[in-house]
């Protein structure tokens, strides 16, 4: 065996989401955010392009990117279909955390690799963050409005128009209990072919 099995099953089925509004004040170092982030990059991608790519936002710029997204909200969302509960989790969530990261996928200049599989290494590399976070004992949340997938998202982020965010990426030190999970067991989404 090359690394211990047992404790690696350990940290991923500790993985949680845990939402902004239960992070605690505490500030996440800078260095536990670079260790979450070189951790993404040791995500598989096909023909080695490495479309991921992170912006972090930390103290007033948490706020700035929060301003943008309740007003795009706000713009983009009939009047009478808007919900002040998601304004409110726009802005707190970016308030509440002690980061916020964007992530994007860098679409390949030859176009040669579909974009699904862009997507899905970008994917891979949230999964390597968020274990990350759950062994370093933080509290993560991919967050995946639909707001993110807006140009104008593309143009507040810096981004090329064929590239696309894929989430926003919130830590912070969980403020309460480390919640429970569950799952089905194996044998009710697996059929075998022997």
């Amino acid at each position: 065996m090359r690394h211990n099995v047992e404790d690696l099953l350990k940290v991923i089925k500790d993985r949680r989401t845990i939402r902004p509004g239960d992070y605690s004040d505490k500030e996440v170092s800078k260095a536990d955010l670079e260790t979450i982030l070189s951790s993404a990059i040791w995500a598989p991608s096909h023909a080695e392009t490495e479309p991921w790519r992170f912006k972090v936002y930390r103290g007033d710029k948490k706020a700035e990117l929060g301003e943008f997204l309740k007003n795009l909200y706000l713009t983009k969302t009939p009047e009478d279909k808007q919900d002040p509960v998601v304004v409110g989790r726009i802005t707190g969530g970016a308030a509440k955390a002690s980061a916020v990261i964007a992530v994007t996928m860098k679409r390949q200049e030859t176009e040669e690799i579909p974009e699904i599989e862009e997507i899905e290494a970008v994917a891979c590399a949230v999964q390597n963050m968020h274990l990350t976070c759950t062994a370093l004992g933080l509290a993560a949340l991919w967050g995946t409005p639909r707001l993110i997938y807006l140009e104008e998202m593309n143009d507040f982020l810096g981004i090329d128009k064929k590239d696309k965010c894929l989430g926003l990426f919130y830590v912070g030190h969980p403020a309460k209990e480390w919640p429970e999970g569950n799952r089905k067991p194996v044998e009710e989404v697996t059929e075998w072919f022997d």
